[in-house]
C-alpha cells in the first residue's frame, strides 16, 4: 500500500510540473512558437474548432508565424479568432496565408513576463504541496506502524523537494529565456 502511495505521489507531482510547462509554453518569449496560438479557437461552420484542426501553423523565420488554412474560406474566421484571444498580436491577412510578427520584448514587458512565470512556478509548488499533504493524509489513514509512517513521510518529502526543485529549473529555464536579449 505504501508503494502505490509513492507511485500516486510522484506521478501526480510530475503532472503539476507538465502543467507549468504548459502553462509557461503559451507566454511568448519574444521569439515565434506555435504552442502560443494552443488555445485560439475558431468559429468554423458554426462550431469552436482549435486553429490546429482547420489550418497549419509553421515559423518561417524566427520572429514569424505562418498559419495555412486548411480550407481557404477559413481565412477571415481564423485572422477574427485571433484578434479575439489577448495575445497581443495582430494578424496580415495576404490572401492564402495569415502571418503573424511576434514584436520584440521591451524590457518593461520581459519584466512583466518573469514575474508572471514566477506566479505561475509559485501555483505549481502549491500544487506540490497540496499532493504532499493528500499522499501524507492518506498514509495516517492506512494502518501502518510508526516506523512505516515515518520512512513514507521521508519519502514523500524526497518527492516533493525533487519536485519543487523540478518547478524552479523549469521557471529559471523560461526566465532566463525571457531575459535573453
Amino acid at each position: 500500500m505504501a508503494n502505490q502511495i509513492l507511485e500516486n505521489t510522484k506521478e501526480r507531482m510530475e503532472k503539476a510540473g507538465m502543467a507549468l510547462q504548459t502553462q509557461l509554453g503559451k507566454i511568448r518569449a519574444g521569439v515565434a512558437n506555435p504552442s502560443i496560438l494552443r488555445d485560439v479557437k475558431v468559429m468554423y461552420y458554426g462550431a469552436e474548432t482549435p486553429l490546429n484542426q482547420v489550418a497549419s501553423v509553421s515559423v518561417p523565420e524566427a520572429r514569424i508565424l505562418l498559419i495555412t488554412p486548411f480550407d481557404k474560406t477559413a481565412l477571415k474566421d481564423i485572422e477574427q479568432a485571433i484578434f479575439a484571444s489577448d495575445l497581443g498580436l495582430t494578424p496580415t491577412n495576404d490572401g492564402s496565408v495569415i502571418r503573424l510578427v511576434i514584436p520584440a520584448l521591451t524590457e518593461e514587458t520581459r519584466k512583466d513576463l518573469t514575474k508572471e512565470v514566477k506566479a505561475e512556478a509559485e501555483k505549481a509548488k502549491v500544487a506540490v504541496r497540496n499532493v504532499r499533504r493528500d499522499a501524507l493524509d492518506q498514509a495516517k489513514k492506512e494502518e501502518l506502524s510508526e516506523d512505516e509512517l515515518r520512512k513514507i513521510d521521508k519519502d514523500i518529502q524526497g518527492l516533493t523537494d525533487d519536485g519543487v526543485k523540478n518547478i524552479e529549473k523549469i521557471a529559471a529555464s523560461k526566465e532566463a529565456e525571457l531575459l535573453k536579449i
